[in-house]
């Protein structure tokens, strides 16, 4: 921990063992920023995951209040060498910037995120969940660069509707007998995980958390696994934290489509989560990310049928590393392409 002082003002830099949980919470319920990302709980569920991640939580405090939390997890890979090419920090939503956060304090945020992670990582990546723009001038004088990016996010309130094929899919799928339920049990956590580690083998072509990962989530009560189900056996679903009264997140779906095509288990995934957020006071369901602008992504055009609004938050990437960066990009353009497999 680094004390600053001026004249005026005592400013201090804190790790998560000195971020006093009553003002974290504090700043999170007052914050415009806000998401179940940037919350203890998150940072807690990525330190139950050492085999998988690096969690780190960085906060400022200025004269006795907090003012700004950045949380987030450095990757780690079993691979020596995949782990020296791709390290990385991902903040997923955003750093926790209060209402009274002032530039100073999330130029320090940003300085001392930078300087802490500089020799675990090659890149510091924020994923965006609200508008930063406001912010845009800050993060470019410490060297993030602005990255176009678009996200889905549904307003689950009385006026919420989907496109009329969502809702006739829906129909039908409950018709010809798929079933939706939250996971009870590990074992059921166990069969969608084997559904989404198919999906990422075959089409997604990127790396995949383990099973323990998957299975920690359910362990931690952090949010709900929404399961598909036909005939008794699970057939897709979807991973939600939940942010209480605020969101819902999909961080990652998966269905049996092609094997189950009368039982649409993606379309239905999607629909159980709107409707569980509907039902639990949740008034924001995020697809956490809908591709490129300007790029044809058939993702986004199916959950643009959901009924939420497109929005354009994008992603500041910090690049410490360039050409350790573009070998790994390299590679992931390899991996995708289905020629290391």
């Amino acid at each position: 921990m680094t004390l600053y002082f001026t004249p005026y003002t005592k400013m201090r830099i804190l790790t998560y063992s000195d971020i006093d949980p009553a003002a974290w919470q504090s700043l999170v319920a007052q914050s415009p920023y806000a998401t179940w990302f940037q919350t203890s709980e998150a940072y807690q569920f990525y330190a139950s995951n050492p085999k998988e991640m690096i969690p780190f939580a960085y906060g400022i405090e200025r004269d006795g209040e907090l003012r700004a939390v950045v949380v987030g997890y450095v990757t780690k890979e079993k691979s020596a060498l995949k782990q020296f090419f791709t390290r990385r920090a991902i903040i997923i939503g955003g750093p926790l910037i209060g209402e009274y956060t002032t530039e100073s304090d999330v130029e320090q945020l940003l300085r001392v995120t930078a300087s802490e992670l500089k020799s675990q990582t090659i890149y510091i990546e924020t994923r965006n969940f609200h508008d930063y723009s406001k912010w845009r001038h800050v993060f470019e004088q410490f060297g993030f660069e602005y990255q176009p990016h678009l996200n889905i996010q549904v307003a689950c309130n009385a006026n919420h509707t989907m496109s009329e094929q969502r809702n006739r899919q829906v129909k039908k799928a409950i018709k010809n007998g798929a079933k939706i339920v939250e996971a009870q049990s590990e074992q059921e956590i166990r069969e969608w995980y084997r559904i989404l580690k198919q999906l990422y083998r075959q089409k997604v072509r990127t790396p995949l958390w383990s099973e323990e990962f998957f299975l920690q989530f359910h362990r931690n009560g952090v949010g709900k696994y929404l399961l598909v189900k036909y005939e008794g056996k699970v057939i897709g679903g979807m991973m939600c934290p939940v942010f209480a009264g605020k969101a819902i997140y999909e961080w990652y779906v998966c269905g049996l489509d092609d094997e189950y095509r009368e039982q649409y288990p993606s379309v239905m995934a999607t629909y159980a989560t709107i409707e569980y957020a509907k039902k639990n006071g949740l008034p924001i369901f995020d697809f956490m990310g809908a591709g490129v602008p300007n790029q044809s992504y058939g993702v986004r055009d199916f959950k643009m049928e959901f009924g939420g609004e497109v929005v354009e938050y994008g992603r500041y990437l910090y690049i410490r590393k360039p050409l350790l960066y573009k070998i790994g990009k390299w590679g992931v353009k390899i991996l995708k392409s289905g020629k290391i497999w």
